[in-house]
């Protein structure tokens, strides 16, 4: 570092006296218009935190002599908003979803809530429009574990899937024939053949496979105990097996691993998250969606 600044050769600027590797810092003063732009900012942002809310505090924080917030605002356009809608959704409470369906004006309206709601709460698991995913039931197919009427799917909705705290939710599980040694390695094997074959429309009439399917699956997955149509039984939750639509997997491996140690989905209930109002909106929606009854 140098002693005393000096002028640069070259720009004929003074140097503020510092160097590194050879090279000098020139001393070039910031224009004034910057230097007065950068005070009025900090003058700015000083009147800014007295007039508006601004420092945190240990129980809150300083609220501005001007007392507004940018919550107020919200919470009045939220009222502003409900009170729009009271008009409908107090007709939505008041009717049936089925009535819903049926009045024309009221359906438009439900449909476009539901399908909001829909997207905020479902789609993550359901997917958009109702697509599915692998562990997550396809909403827009017409195949229902525990039918697709409107009323089932208000009750799916309202009391959920599996939901160990809730009394009213739909409940059905499988058998770990494989885990609780009810069934040999080679027996399921057997049946897991039976159903790949009963899924794509060549299950056989005889063997051992079908034999087991008769003696172990039918109560559930078939529409008459004692066959082995694989239409399923909404009644218990029972899926169809006679087609394609299989949730964890439609390969033998598939199913053959679901029959040995089965994997069970819970849905969340609704109830205590979404309005009465809300939910038949969402029951209304997905019964649009392609697979209502």
């Amino acid at each position: 570092m140098a002693d005393h600044p000096e002028r640069d050769e070259i720009t004929g600027r003074y140097t503020t006296g510092h160097e590194w590797d050879g090279i000098k810092e020139l001393n070039t003063p910031l224009p004034k218009w910057w230097v007065w732009v950068f005070y009025v900012c900090i003058a700015w942002s000083v009147v800014y935190s007295v007039v508006y809310p601004s420092w945190p505090a240990m129980a809150g924080f300083f609220g501005g002599v001007a007392g507004w917030n940018a919550r107020s605002d919200l919470a009045a356009d939220l009222d502003a908003a409900r009170e729009a809608r009271s008009e409908w959704l107090t007709q939505i409470a008041a009717k049936d979803v089925s009535e819903v369906l049926e009045d024309d004006t009221l359906r438009r309206y439900a449909m476009r809530g539901g399908e909001v709601l829909f997207k905020e709460n479902c789609a993550p698991c359901h997917q958009t429009g109702g697509a599915g995913a692998r562990g997550y039931p396809t909403l827009a197919d017409d195949e229902w574990l525990w039918g697709g009427t409107p009323d089932a799917i208000l009750t799916t909705i309202r009391y959920g899937i599996r939901d160990q705290d809730n009394d009213e939710t739909r409940f059905s599980e499988m058998t770990a024939f494989g885990e609780w040694e009810l069934l040999t390695p080679e027996q399921i094997e057997a049946v897991a053949s039976f159903v790949f074959a009963l899924s794509n429309g060549e299950a056989p009439e005889e063997g051992e496979g079908y034999d087991i399917f008769v003696q172990q699956c039918s109560a559930c997955h078939s529409a008459v105990p004692g066959t082995a149509d694989g239409e399923g039984n909404q009644m218990l939750g029972g899926p169809p097996l006679n087609n394609r639509i299989f949730l964890y997997g439609g390969t033998q491996e598939d199913i053959a691993s679901q029959v040995f140690k089965p994997t069970h989905g819970v849905m969340p209930p609704w109830e205590n998250r979404l309005s009465d109002e809300e939910i038949k909106q969402l029951a209304v929606y997905v019964h649009s969606l392609g697979g209502g009854e």
